[in-house]
């Protein structure tokens, strides 16, 4: 991947396209052994085959996605120390619900209690890992600041953040990972790059759809459920179509559809350069 990247930045430099193949496709025509010749080699071969580019992302694009690396990582480790506490202190007996909003109010009552059966070097070791929670929580909160004041200064990232239910995260995210969105021909086409389409399994003249495709970037996809299930309590706000979907399908699916459409929604934002208009009607050019 960061062969494509690197020739993406030369080509740039020289005044060539700024779009590259992605480096699932040069999976396909790389055989036997890796090593940099067959990557070459996989690569001169790549590029002639028909298929989608890739955007090649600038500097603040990718920079916006190592803060988001680097937030998910620390999400990451504070849950895993929460779950690890908790763990701990479940072999004494001392159970907790399962939840941050309950583990910083249950916790000091807890460690007191458990003073009387844990022994000491164990009970000052926990109160250190739950001091150390506060410190990963500035950290975290310092990346988002970071986030937003980069949004303040993108009016894409603000475009988008305007859509219901799409946050900074959301907002910076997207931005970040879809580069130039006219790259794509359509939002349906940007979805299916995201995995939020059905999967298609057909022989004989006959297709099966089946789940979604969870091709691309999973990190990106998940923000965008969740921005769905945020607007799961407010469809009112959005769109009556995820009222009538909701009464046709299952929720977990309904979730989904509502995730592709915002997909769509902030396509048609990024590469038509207009704001989001929630009353906006889309018709097929004449």
């Amino acid at each position: 991947m960061w062969r494509l990247a690197t020739l993406g930045a030369i080509a740039n430099a020289d005044g060539a396209s700024g779009q590259v193949d992605g480096a699932t496709v040069c999976e396909g025509v790389q055989y036997r052994n890796k090593n940099d010749a067959a990557d070459a080699r996989a690569i001169w071969l790549a590029v002639q085959q028909p298929g989608n580019t890739v955007a090649i992302k600038t500097e603040a694009q990718q920079a916006v996605l190592g803060l988001h690396r680097l937030r998910q990582q620390l999400v990451k480790f504070r849950t895993s120390q929460i779950n690890c506490i908790r763990g701990l202190l479940g072999k004494y007996g001392q159970v907790m619900p399962a939840s941050r909003r309950a583990f910083d109010a249950n916790i000091s009552a807890v460690l007191d209690r458990a003073s009387v059966q844990i022994p000491g070097p164990l009970v000052e070791t926990l109160r250190e890992q739950w001091a150390a929670l506060t410190q990963l929580d500035e950290q975290i909160a310092r990346i988002e600041q970071r986030l937003r004041h980069w949004m303040s200064e993108d009016a894409s990232v603000q475009a988008i953040g305007a859509i219901p239910g799409v946050g900074v995260l959301t907002a910076t995210a997207a931005v970040a990972t879809i580069g130039d969105a006219k790259t794509f021909k359509s939002g349906r086409e940007f979805a299916a790059a995201l995995g939020l389409v059905p999967r298609q399994v057909g022989s004989g003249g006959r297709t099966t759809l089946l789940g979604i495709s969870k091709r691309g970037d999973p990190y990106l996809r998940t923000l965008l459920v969740h921005c769905a299930r945020s607007l799961c309590t407010h469809r009112s706000s959005f769109s009556p179509w995820a009222d009538q979907l909701a009464k046709r399908r299952p929720f977990n699916v309904m979730i989904v559809g509502l995730a592709n459409k915002l997909v769509r929604v902030i396509w048609a934002v990024l590469a038509h350069g207009r704001p989001y208009q929630p009353d906006f009607t889309s018709t097929k050019p004449t």
